[in-house]
């Protein structure tokens, strides 16, 4: 049995990134057998399609506005899996998976079971911010909900000696939770919720040299929007 343990959502924007860093998390925890893969599913959307047609099993972790209070965690199985994850669009990405869903469906090439893991978000207009409590506290029961659907189909996995470090994750290490949290812009330097002064017409001009945030251990670039300077 091939199996995909997926996450999806956009770790820019608080609570979205729920999926991603659940399967972080698993992975640093857990080693599984070379018929399970673990995937940053992110915001590709039909991307998605050949991995998801490849398996038998599909597990996906995402956070869904149920329209239940904030850090609820609910759990789907199957045919209402895509009915759930169209349930109210927060990003691209839900409409996204739905297509892939649909293509595979179209192409006969489903997997045979599928289990969505969600929780409802308390935060996704923080640009830059990380996942509230409420939904961190989350990842590591909805992780056992997923052990234990891989329980009751034989799915082979066992937890590490020693949990892997950021460094050895399923994404680069400069965007892993804690250095993602603790190396974020200033406010000042990187607004959370957009700037309005890019929608005025001649009222900014381009820096001569890009604004760096020195604090920022990181090596990217703070912000597009900051190598705009009001005249």
């Amino acid at each position: 049995m091939k199996v995909l343990i997926l996450g999806v959502g956009n770790i820019l924007w608080a609570d979205e990134g729920f999926g991603v860093r659940t399967v972080e998390s698993i992975n640093r925890q857990y080693e599984f057998g070379d018929n399970v893969k673990l995937m940053d599913g992110g915001t590709q959307g039909l991307y998605l399609i050949q991995h998801v047609q490849e398996c038998d099993l599909l597990i996906v972790f995402d956070a869904i506005d149920y329209g239940l209070k904030p850090g609820v965690m609910k759990l789907i199985h199957d045919q209402e899996v895509p009915k759930f994850m169209g349930a109210k669009k927060m990003s691209l990405h839900q409409t996204g998976f739905q297509e892939v869903l649909s293509t595979a469906e179209l192409t006969g090439e489903t997997p045979d079971h599928i289990f969505l893991i969600g929780v409802q978000p308390v935060e996704l207009e923080d640009f830059g911010g990380s996942l509230r409590d409420e939904v961190k506290a989350q990842m590591q029961p909805a992780i056992q909900h997923c052990l234990d659907y891989l329980d009751s189909y034989n799915v082979v996995y066992k937890k590490r000696k020693t949990p892997l470090s950021e460094h050895e994750g399923v994404n680069s290490p400069t965007i892993g939770m804690s250095e993602y949290e603790v190396n974020r812009p200033s406010e000042n330097l990187a607004c959370r919720k957009g700037d309005d002064r890019v929608l005025f017409d001649h009222t900014f001009e381009q820096r001569e040299v890009e604004l760096l945030d020195v604090s920022c251990d990181t090596n990217v670039f703070v912000d597009g929007r900051k190598h705009f300077e009001g005249k």
